[in-house]
C-alpha cells in the first residue's frame, strides 16, 4: 500500500529526551522558588498528565510549589521559567545533520511530514522558530489539542492537518506512552525507532535503528 505522509514522534525520535538533563534543570527551579529540589522533580513527575495538556510552564511552577507549601513571587516564577524555555530550546536545537537529511530526504521523495508529540507548553511556543519545524507541514503538540497519545485524537489530527487519512500514514516514534498502539489503532503503519532509546522493545512490530536506515526501508 502506498503511503504519502511520515508523521514523527519529537523526543527520542528526532531529537534525545535528555531526561537527565530535564532533572538538573527542574532541580535549579526548585531553588529559584525554595522548594526541595528532590520533591519538585517528585512532583513534577507526577504531574505529567496535567502538564500534557492543561498547564502551562508558569501554572507548573505556582501548583506544583503550592502543593509544596511554598507561594513563589512572581519574579521567582519567571525566573524558573526561563530556565525551562532555556532548557526546551537547547533540545529542540539538538539535531543530528543526519536527522535533517533524512527529512529532507523524504520530502524530496513527495511525501508530506507531520509531527505529534506528548509535550509541555513551551515546546509548542518555541517549536515555529526552530530548524526542525522548517521541515514539517503539520505539527500537533498535546496542549493543543487537549489529548495526548495514545489517544486517537492527536494522531487524526495530524493526518488532518496533513490533509490525509490516517490510513495514508506511517508513524515513527521510540514508543513511549504506548505511541505504537496508538497510531496502530487508528490506521497507520508502524516503524518504531531505536536510535536514541530502546523504548517499548515488547512491540511487536517493525523497527529502524536510524531515520537514514527509515529512508532506505520507504524507498524500498
Amino acid at each position: 500500500m502506498s503511503r504519502a505522509a511520515v508523521v514523527f514522534d519529537l523526543f527520542n525520535t528526532l531529537v534525545p529526551g535528555a531526561d537527565a538533563a530535564r532533572d538538573r534543570v527542574l532541580e535549579e527551579m526548585a531553588t529559584v522558588v525554595g522548594v526541595d529540589p528532590a520533591a519538585f522533580v517528585r512532583a513534577h513527575h507526577e504531574s505529567w498528565s496535567d502538564r500534557l495538556v492543561r498547564w502551562d510552564a508558569a501554572q507548573t511552577v505556582r501548583i506544583l510549589a503550592g502543593r509544596l507549601g511554598i507561594h513563589p513571587s512572581e519574579a521567582a516564577v519567571t525566573r524558573a521559567v526561563r530556565l525551562r524555555r532555556d532548557l526546551g530550546a537547547r533540545l529542540l536545537a539538538d539535531v543530528t545533520p543526519a536527522t535533517f537529511d533524512a527529512l529532507d530526504a523524504l520530502r524530496a521523495g513527495g511525501y508530506r511530514l507531520g509531527l505529534v508529540s506528548n509535550t509541555t507548553a513551551e515546546t509548542t511556543e518555541l517549536w515555529p522558530a526552530t530548524a526542525l519545524s522548517r521541515r514539517f507541514d503539520a505539527a500537533v503538540f498535546s496542549p493543543d489539542v487537549g489529548a495526548a497519545k495514545p489517544d486517537p485524537r492527536i494522531y487524526r489530527a495530524a493526518a488532518d492537518r496533513l490533509g490525509v487519512r490516517p490510513a495514508d500514514c506511517w508513524f515513527v516514534g521510540d514508543g513511549a506512552d504506548g505511541e505504537p498502539a496508538g497510531a496502530a489503532a487508528v490506521g497507520m503503519a508502524v516503524l518504531r525507532t531505536t536510535e536514541f532509546q530502546d523504548t517499548d522493545p515488547a512491540w511487536p512490530g517493525e523497527r529502524v535503528a536510524s531515520l537514514s536506515e527509515l529512508v532506505t526501508r520507504l524507498r524500498a
